[in-house]
């Protein structure tokens, strides 16, 4: 009862208080940002005299044929009252057309693009820079991390080719290619301005992605597209804006797309790795706010962690014995500063494969095994 106590009062008194405090820090962090410098002397290839060209036009002749354009037709639902009154009528020529970018993995059609771009659809129309138009089957789509793979009835396709992530340093020349607001094959470029942005940073919180950021301009139709780097490989995939980020865009790790992608080809489905826990960090501004607060001074003792704030009822979290209040300070003994350490854990861990958890509870630090569920539906996804 005590327990169940505490994680209401951390969510009355606290929790308000610390959604205000991210929001505000969000905020200030995209008007902040800004663009980092670029290097006074780029390592790049130099532009001949005889034709103008770069590095930039070098990887678009390269690359450029294997961007495609990928629209979507999905059904729209009519209101109850509009149909009741206009009967059949209300029901004709109610599609959404959706519009977005793609680029080709394989000779024979492999496709991938984003999962919202094809969401409610099985049927997509494929157009290939050349002005070819081809029919797609969507193989499969994982809401979780925005990824969806299509594949067309073709051969002897112009491919790309698949970079590494994992090597990024910020300030690295970024080239984006796709059909913003329709125009199509569109040519941007910018820098790396960061790595490791968190979903609830990028502010999609409902994802599973630490994504990269970028100041190469991203529009809406880019969703889909190729980020590349200076020697044209592709380093990400285009998915996300936000309306007040001032020309910050972001990409889904090629790393991250890539093992998802081959589960989708595989399977046409992604098994999530699931927890079943929502947490808050547990920042210094939190522990001051806590410490002022005689209930829940003696409960919260840890200096950093995660704070759990809810654990789903009967989740592998229930189970395996966490319960609000707890703050996850270690897995696999490593240390946990943030919510986002514990969901790239979870993701990184395997479906039926114990995680070892260390959590302070009440001034006492436990050692848990959690059996890592399924993740059931995306509208949990946000519930590590």
């Amino acid at each position: 009862m005590i327990l169940v106590v505490l994680g209401a009062e951390i969510g009355t008194r606290i929790g308000t208080h610390l959604r205000e405090r991210e929001q505000s820090q969000l905020a200030l962090q995209t008007s902040t940002i800004g663009h980092p410098p670029i290097p006074s002397q780029p390592i790049i290839p130099s532009a001949t005299d005889r034709d103008n060209s770069n590095f930039i036009t070098t990887v678009v002749a390269k690359v450029g044929t294997a961007v495609v354009k990928v629209e979507a037709d999905r059904p729209v639902s009519q209101n109850p009252l509009v149909e009741k009154f206009l009967g059949n009528l209300a029901n004709e020529d109610r599609v959404e057309k959706g519009t977005g970018s793609g680029f080709i993995l394989s000779a024979d059609g492999k496709i991938v693009t984003n999962s919202h771009v094809v969401d409610g659809t099985d049927r997509v129309k494929v157009t290939l820079k050349s002005g070819q138009v081809l029919e797609g089957k969507v193989v499969g789509i994982d809401r979780v991390t925005d990824i969806a793979v299509l594949q067309v009835n073709a051969q002897n396709l112009p491919t790309v080719k698949l970079g590494d992530s994992d090597r990024l340093v910020q300030g690295e020349w970024t080239i984006a290619i796709g059909n913003p607001l329709g125009l199509d094959n569109t040519v941007t470029v910018g820098i790396i301005s960061a790595t490791g942005r968190t979903s609830t940073q990028v502010g999609i919180p409902d994802k599973r992605v630490n994504f990269i950021q970028t100041d190469a301009a991203i529009n809406p139709g880019n969703s889909g597209g190729p980020l590349l780097n200076a020697s044209g490989e592709v380093i990400g995939i285009n998915t996300a804006i936000r309306a007040n980020a001032q020309g910050l865009g972001f990409a889904i790790p090629i790393l991250t797309a890539t093992r998802i992608t081959n589960q989708l080809f595989a399977t046409g489905k992604v098994l999530h790795p699931y927890l079943g826990v929502q947490m808050i960090p547990l920042t210094a501004e939190l522990k001051a706010g806590i410490a002022k607060e005689p209930s829940l001074r003696s409960k919260v003792t840890a200096q950093r962690g995660a704070l759990v704030m809810k654990v789903i009822p009967h989740s592998p979290a229930e189970t395996g014995g966490i319960r609000p209040g707890d703050v996850i300070i270690k897995i696999a003994n490593r240390s946990i500063d943030s919510p986002n350490d514990v969901q790239q854990h979870v993701e990184a861990s395997k479906i039926g494969r114990s995680l070892k958890l260390e959590v302070s509870r009440e001034g006492r630090v436990r050692s848990l095994e959690i059996e890592l569920g399924i993740s059931p539906t995306i509208t949990e996804s946000a519930e590590k």
